[in-house]
């Protein structure tokens, strides 16, 4: 049976009663008060998933607190577009979306960018630790607002990427620079000073072994990729995925949306099937990750 004709995908009432089981595992929580008192009031008779918080006197439902609050698209379509982006290894175009959902495109853009904010983990636990090494590198995807096309990168957006080479965790970040003002900071910030770092040959990483466990790097300009267990093939690995998408299903990201794709990208690397997670885990993961973030048209378009 193919995973799409499982109920919640399809009816509203069974979507409703899908995401109440992954947010609310003991019941209803009230997201106004916070209250989880279990003594709140049910009104799914009057409208679909509606409850009132016998605490604060206030009316909920599972999508308020979440990003799709005030989404006027049916809960079940917006099930639908979660196993869609999760599933889809290089991601799935607005547009796509927006033939499969029978939706505007407009609604199914701002859904898609709704997803990827569930999808940004905010992680903050180091990276590596004893024993660990974190591969790094960066890479340039698109072309900043009012930049003039010339040789190099610097009229292109930059990426930073760490991977834990033990968990297969990956963090992106949206650069200003690649100079060492720009990188080491945020290095420095995500992972464990017990840590291991591999790189390539480039200047702004010559001294970070100053601040962890060791530095090593491999030299691309000499056509050296690989000197024992001294690589950035993993980094490289995710990128090829990375890049695949952001030019062949995306084609075009603005800079000030390039934080969300980005963490689409890292979200689906770190919950893929090499780690154990497959279609449906991961799209479960990604609806965990809705409460307490909230994305307007308007926030969407400005951020």
């Amino acid at each position: 049976m193919s995973v799409l004709s499982q109920a919640h995908f399809h009816d509203e009432t069974a979507a409703f009663a899908h995401l109440e089981a992954l947010l609310w595992p003991n019941g209803p929580g009230c997201p106004h008060c916070g209250s989880v008192s279990g003594k709140h009031y049910d009104l799914r008779k009057t409208r679909l998933g509606l409850r009132k918080c016998s605490d604060c006197r206030k009316q909920f439902t599972v999508k308020v607190g979440t990003v799709f609050e005030s989404a006027h698209v049916p809960l079940h379509k917006c099930l639908q577009a979660v196993h869609l982006l999760c599933s889809s290894k290089k991601g799935i175009s607005a547009h796509q979306l927006h033939r499969v959902l029978e939706v505007q495109y407009k609604t199914a853009w701002f859904l898609a960018h709704r997803i990827r904010e569930a999808m940004r983990s905010g992680a903050l636990a180091p990276m590596g630790g004893p024993g660990g090494v974190v591969e790094v590198d960066e890479t340039f995807i698109g072309q900043k607002p009012g930049a003039v096309k010339k040789r190099g990168y610097g009229h292109k957006n930059a990426v930073l990427s760490l991977v834990d080479r033990a968990n297969g965790e990956v963090r992106s970040f949206h650069v200003e620079g690649t100079k060492a003002s720009d990188l080491i900071p945020i290095i420095k910030a995500n992972v464990a000073k017990e840590t291991a770092i591999m790189t390539d040959e480039a200047g702004q990483y010559h001294d970070l072994g100053k601040d962890f466990a060791s530095h090593e790097s491999v030299n691309h300009g000499k056509e050296e990729y690989v000197r024992g267990d001294v690589h950035t093939n993993t980094v490289e690995g995710y990128y090829s995925v990375f890049k695949r998408g952001m030019k062949g299903v995306y084609q075009h990201c603005k800079e000030k949306h390039l934080h969300r794709y980005v963490a689409e990208f890292d979200f689906r690397y770190s919950n893929r099937s090499a780690r154990g997670c497959e279609d449906q885990e991961r799209a479960s993961r990604a609806l965990k990750g809705i409460q307490g973030k909230r994305l307007t048209y308007q926030g969407a378009n400005v951020q």
